[in-house]
């Protein structure tokens, strides 16, 4: 049933967000000359995908997870974006294919070797990660492993058709932070 309502959503998402695309990707050739970020992550059975997201750091930046990234690196453009959660569109396109879901763990990197522990032991992996879920409108990133395995794990639990709508209305209506990063010096 949520893999039916996935591609339903990201399929219209995909459709009726052309324009809005559009936009970002020729806004963001000017920011950064490369609008969109691709990041291998580690996805349901720990079998790897890329990740598909506007761009929001400079392209130099390193490939990090979010919480070990300065804020100097964001741009003006990359700031908007996360702030209003629109460098997530791209990832339509991953639940489109199947790789993600809309809700779910949100995806880490393959270096990210604590989290993976954690969240081996807990099955987490069991499932497609997700756009958005519990942790994330909970305020709780990559940097408290351990509390974010138990709470993805707590999601995968309890997912029900009510949780799975509530997220996504909560991610739309603005709660959460998303992947926060340091802040600069």
């Amino acid at each position: 049933m949520f893999r039916l309502l996935d591609f339903t959503f990201a399929l219209t998402g995909l459709l009726f967000g052309a324009p809005v695309f559009l936009i970002i990707y020729i806004a963001g050739c000017f920011d950064t000359g490369s609008p969109l970020f691709r990041q291998e992550r580690v996805g349901r059975n720990r079998e790897s995908f890329i990740l598909i997201k506007f761009r929001t750091m400079n392209v130099e930046t390193v490939s990090v997870a979010s919480h070990l990234a300065s804020t100097s690196s964001i741009t003006r453009l990359g700031g908007f974006l996360r702030k209003t959660k629109l460098d997530e569109l791209p990832q339509l396109w991953n639940v489109l294919k199947g790789e993600m879901s809309l809700v779910g763990p949100r995806p880490n990197l393959y270096n990210q070797i604590e989290l993976i522990e954690h969240r081996d032991r807990l099955n987490v992996y069991d499932v497609r990660p997700g756009i958005t879920g519990l942790a994330q409108v909970s305020n709780i990133d990559m940097s408290t492993p351990e509390i974010l395995a138990k709470l993805d794990a707590k999601m995968i639990k309890e997912l029900s058709l009510a949780n799975y709508f509530r997220y996504i209305f909560m991610t739309l209506t603005g709660s959460g932070q998303g992947d926060r990063v340091k802040q600069s010096s």
